[in-house]
């Protein structure tokens, strides 16, 4: 080995001793150093240890800054010491791997060095993935101007071993969306006729041109997808679907695309406007009250009797259920019908909520839908989605209550499609459905908070998918600013954790409790499109970069 790659030697103290767990070591005047990078120290047997830098200090023999005042001539800026005080820089490493498996401590004054691309490959059991099972994952740059491709082992992020992602941090500086979105092209690229992808948009028109080229991106980040080993291409396979909305006589979407594209995508048949009727989507309704406490059970039981009752069956439509609910409110109309044990006042509170949100343009009077505007319903669309497919569900212009309806549909009708759950000709494709469906929401808190209540269907749902999802080929990419918001049982089933950017008050959270303090503290600093990364088979956290988006990112940013 040569001695340039020596930043400094190990150093064990009386107070200070190394352990199996981490060692510390003086570095060499000039080095530069920082946390997340990786060294190796020579170890018993030939073995070699490899640690990740933790922390780094600077110390000298001053025995307090009184005396460091004195001797610059008693706070003379512009003084020169006649004697120099000894000083050095250290750092403190934590052990993440043994190349021989032998976890003795590194001794005192071994040569500590910088790791090569593939030292750090060895270090964090990359060369351990199998070909057919790495997923890019960014690229992680060393201070020593080393830089390295990482991979995620696909077993433990789309299933089966773990599953799911969750990426958390401050709305623009964490570039979540994007680094989830260069993770969906990696998957798709990876495993082609494999996986469906269906994303939520929830802003603006964001993800609402990922089949377009980004213009803007230049020749450097094409290099960084090439390095990675994904094509810097938009995605394949897309379709939209956007709520209904008559806007005039050719447009009938509620969306923010230009109407230009919007016209464009119709042509191409690459755009449907989703709709919900009575007699098709009745049974969903429970979903618009996924977010309402009710701790008696009374909206529970409206929704029991109004799927068993005869009064709410026949030629029916949202306007007439809801006629029919205000009956229910009547102290008269109500003597003759079912449920008398429920409360007036109860009926009427689910009366209000029902006219609050039955009023959105996506509910449809009619039976049946128009071809000619482009109807269709999610669930059935969902239910025909193959492998190769991605949908983007366009839901940046509904309410929350609204939103909420719509991707607990869509939740549902993953989770029915993955265990059979539909009649024979509810799927009219003649392929087997995917072996993998992606599932991508933003703004995780508004489904899955940590306030929710425990009859919320979407939460047993999302609870569901992410305890049980892995096995079954239902994978959540999911995020939120804060994770504290997020249910326990939700981001804890997340197999893999992203950290952008955050505040000092959300890393003070219980959740970052395991997360050393200098990294938690990097953590309210980092640039945009850096990010740290918590991998079931890395042994450390990681601090990695991810190339410019490579579809049009839309007119929103």
């Amino acid at each position: 080995m040569e001695k340039k790659d020596i930043i400094g030697k190990v150093s064990a103290t009386e107070k200070n001793p190394n352990s199996c767990d981490e060692f510390c070591f003086w570095l060499k005047d000039g080095i530069i150093l920082s946390p997340f990078d990786i060294v190796k120290v020579n170890n018993v047997d030939g073995s070699i240890t490899f640690g990740v830098v933790q922390d780094i200090f600077h110390i000298t023999d001053s025995p307090g800054h009184i005396s460091n005042f004195v001797s610059s001539d008693f706070g003379d800026v512009g003084a020169e010491p006649m004697t120099s005080r000894l000083a050095l820089s250290y750092a403190k490493a934590t052990v993440i791997h043994n190349n021989n498996e032998i976890f003795m401590p590194v001794w005192e004054g071994c040569p500590v060095r910088t790791c090569n691309a593939e030292d750090i490959r060895i270090a964090l059991g990359l060369n351990d993935i199998p070909k057919d099972s790495a997923i890019s994952a960014g690229l992680l740059k060393a201070s020593n101007g080393v830089t390295v491709p990482l991979d995620y082992n696909g077993e433990f992020l789309i299933g089966p071993e773990g599953a799911h992602l969750n990426v958390s941090g401050i709305s623009g500086l964490a570039t979540k969306t994007s680094y989830i979105m260069f993770l969906l092209k990696a998957i798709q690229e990876k495993l082609g006729e494999r996986v469906a992808i269906i994303v939520m948009n929830v802003k603006g028109d964001d993800l609402l041109h990922v089949h377009q080229e980004n213009n803007k991106i230049n020749n450097v980040q094409k290099a960084d997808w090439k390095s990675l080993g994904v094509e810097c291409q938009p995605f394949k396979n897309v379709t939209y679907y956007y709520p209904y909305k008559k806007m005039g006589m050719d447009i009938f979407s509620n969306t923010s695309l230009p109407k230009e594209d919007l016209r464009e995508l119709y042509s191409e048949e690459k755009a449907y406007n989703y709709i919900y009727t009575f007699e098709h989507d009745s049974s969903k309704i429970d979903m618009l009250f996924s977010n309402v406490d009710d701790p008696n059970f009374t909206i529970e039981s409206i929704l029991n009797l109004i799927e068993t009752s005869s009064f709410f069956s026949g030629d029916m439509t949202w306007e007439v259920f809801k006629e029919t609910i205000r009956k229910y409110c009547d102290k008269n109309e109500s003597k003759n019908r079912e449920g008398k044990d429920i409360t007036i006042q109860s009926w009427k509170k689910f009366s209000r909520l029902i006219n609050n949100s039955i009023k959105n343009s996506i509910f449809v009077n009619s039976k049946s839908g128009d071809k000619k505007q482009r109807h269709c319903y999610l669930s059935d669309t969902i239910k025909n989605i193959n492998g190769g497919d991605m949908m983007v569900i366009d839901i940046a212009g509904l309410d929350e209550q609204m939103q909420l309806l719509v991707f607990g549909d869509t939740i549902r009708a993953v989770y029915d499609l993955k265990h059979g759950n539909y009649d024979a000709d509810e799927r009219t494709s003649e392929k087997e459905p995917p072996h993998k469906i992606v599932v991508f929401v933003d703004e995780l808190n508004k489904y899955a908070p940590s306030t929710s209540p425990k009859s919320s269907p979407l939460l047993a749902n999302l609870l569901d998918i992410t305890e049980r999802g892995r096995q079954e080929g239902i994978i959540l990419f999911s995020a939120e600013q804060f994770r504290s918001a997020i249910h326990d049982r939700v981001k804890g089933n997340c197999g893999t954790n992203v950290y952008g950017r955050t505040n000092a008050i959300e890393v003070s959270k219980p959740d970052y409790r395991y997360i050393p303090n200098v990294y938690s503290n990097m953590m309210t600093r980092l640039g945009k499109g850096d990010l740290i990364v918590q991998h079931p088979v890395f042994k450390t956290l990681l601090k990695l970069k991810f190339p410019y988006p490579c579809y049009h990112q839309g007119g929103s940013k």
